[in-house]
């Protein structure tokens, strides 16, 4: 990002989003049948390179069997409905109907008005392993400490520690800090956590040992963290800056590849097709999937920054629905607006600029077009 003097004592970068960049065809072009979006992380491998955001709009263990038939990584939120409420339906339908001015009140009544529970959270990543899916799930990083460790002696395959900016040693009120290097070592599975939207951030996060560092503030769509808190760097220079991170921490930890994934401000298949081309590995979505038929949230889409009991940085969104979950993975596809068959945009992207993988496709040349 390019230095710019705002005025007599500071200076910032020139950020650019995702929607003032594009990407430039090349001289060879493929068979879109002959590209592959498949994705591997760890020990484990999945056939696109998505993961639903643990949103309980999007995600829930109906959903999460859905997603994992068409490819995609489902992320359960451990301190979400689906982990205080036995039966969350009538809730998550409640929601969805909500007037705009009553919506964020009604949504802290909810998220309050019951604790986590750990034996119900143990239930459902069972009931996830009995499905025989990957079992993700996500916790934010002041319950992490307390539920990440439940989560993977349950049986959790991956865990997720995601929060609007996570650092790799928080430190709370009482002067006590969550040391991710010690925490991620102790820990029986792998790590992806996030977010952050610099090199030097993203070079503390990789050097814990996570698998994965989430790119972003989370939900572009549902959080109003630049409204609120005045925090925000524009995704396209998020992501560069992060994948750079990585080529450093690749040199320096002498072959530890870490993960790059995008998560928020993606709203259409173009966007994500850029995210790639910027650096990233994978894509955490959340908003795209929100406008399925068959999501949880009845065309409603709200994430973990809008229930916030003291200082909610997120909205109750509608959503216009399109299609069910697996038309809007893989199609096909009814409108022209990028909302549907994701998968297969990306692989015609592919194939248009002559890439036969995503690490190859990483490599395309760019155009900045604001």
């Amino acid at each position: 990002m390019t230095d710019i003097q705002i005025g007599g004592v500071k200076r910032a970068r020139r950020g650019y989003s995702l929607d003032e960049v594009a990407i430039a065809p090349s001289r060879r072009t493929r068979d879109a049948e002959a590209v592959s979006t498949a994705w591997t992380i760890d020990a484990y491998r999945f056939d696109t390179p998505l993961l639903a955001a643990p949103m309980d709009s999007v995600v829930s263990p109906e959903s999460a069997v859905t997603l994992a038939a068409n490819g995609v990584l489902a992320v359960l939120n451990l301190e979400g409905v689906w982990g205080r409420y036995e039966d969350p339906a009538p809730l998550l339908a409640e929601i969805a109907g909500l007037s705009t001015d009553v919506a964020t009140a009604r949504l802290q009544q909810i998220y309050a008005g019951r604790p986590v529970d750990v034996d119900l959270v143990k239930q459902r990543i069972g009931d996830l392993r009995a499905s025989g899916v990957t079992v993700a799930v996500a916790t934010s990083p002041q319950a992490a400490s307390r539920l990440a460790p439940v989560a993977a002696q349950a049986g959790a395959d991956i865990v997720v520690i995601r929060g609007t900016t996570v650092s790799a040693e928080h430190v709370s009120g009482d002067g006590e800090a969550l040391n991710l290097k010690e925490f991620i070592h102790d820990l029986d599975a792998p790590v992806i956590v996030g977010g952050c939207a610099t090199h030097q951030a993203a070079l503390h996060l990789m050097r814990t040992g996570a698998a994965g560092v989430l790119v972003g503030f989370g939900g572009g769509a549902s959080h109003t963290t630049a409204d609120v808190l005045g925090v925000r760097v524009p995704m396209a220079s998020a992501i560069a800056d992060v994948a750079a991170a990585r080529r450093d921490y690749l040199d320096e930890s002498g072959g530890r590849y870490v993960h790059v994934i995008a998560d928020g401000s993606m709203g259409r298949s173009g966007d994500l097709v850029k995210a790639f081309a910027c650096g990233a590995d994978a894509a955490m979505v959340g908003s795209i999937f929100a406008r399925a038929s068959d999501a949880p949230g009845h065309g409603a889409h709200w994430g973990a920054e809008a229930w916030h009991p003291h200082l909610p940085r997120g909205e109750r969104n509608r959503m216009d629905t399109v299609g069910t979950l697996a038309e809007i993975v893989t199609g096909p596809s009814r409108s022209a607006d990028g909302t549907m068959n994701i998968v297969g945009a990306l692989r015609k992207a592919m194939a248009t600029t002559g890439y036969s993988d995503l690490k190859e496709f990483q490599r395309v040349e760019m155009v900045v077009t604001g």
